[in-house]
């Protein structure tokens, strides 16, 4: 039986999840107004989730032996245990967007830009999103509030109220 959207539990959930993908890449989507209201709260705690954790890293140390035998020293960043579980979470709730290839952007130069980096939508999410909202928190004293709604009238067709939701 439908529940809220119109729809059953697995696809609003789906479409949650398409929708938060999608505006956290973008920045912006446009959608229906009950959508984008539902959204609004989705993505909110996606964003807060973020921002409570992107600054939990451990760095460390990796000692490797050229061909010489020469000792290289090199220093790694890994998650900790909190920004690892909120990665996880946020995982769940979104679906995982690849990185897109530019216009003019040859193949060996898009290869190497995206080599080192497995989840680009969570790299997004946690080098990006998060300190920016992060350091708006320290300087207005403003949690949530994360996405803006604008109503644009209706849709040609079916006359379904549209709105465009935005990260701010």
């Amino acid at each position: 039986m439908p529940g809220k959207l119109g729809r059953t539990t697995e696809q609003r959930l789906a479409i949650m999840r398409n929708q938060a993908s999608q505006l956290l890449w973008y920045g912006r989507i446009e959608t229906t107004v009950s959508r984008a209201k539902e959204l609004r709260s989705y993505v909110e705690k996606l964003i807060t989730k973020a921002i409570n954790s992107y600054d939990d890293v451990i760095e460390y140390e990796i000692v490797s032996k050229d061909k010489k035998g020469k000792e290289i020293r090199t220093t790694a960043i890994k998650d900790g245990p909190k920004r690892l579980a909120a990665r996880r979470a946020i995982m769940a709730k979104t679906y995982d967007l690849q990185e897109i290839k530019a216009f003019n952007e040859k193949k060996s130069d898009y290869k190497k830009r995206t080599a080192d980096i497995q989840h680009p939508l969570m790299e997004k999410l946690f080098n990006e999103i998060a300190p920016k909202y992060a350091q708006r928190k320290e300087e207005i004293g403003q949690g949530g509030g994360y996405t803006r709604i604008y109503l644009l009238g209706q849709r040609r067709g079916d006359g379904a109220e549209q709105a465009v939701i935005e990260l701010i």
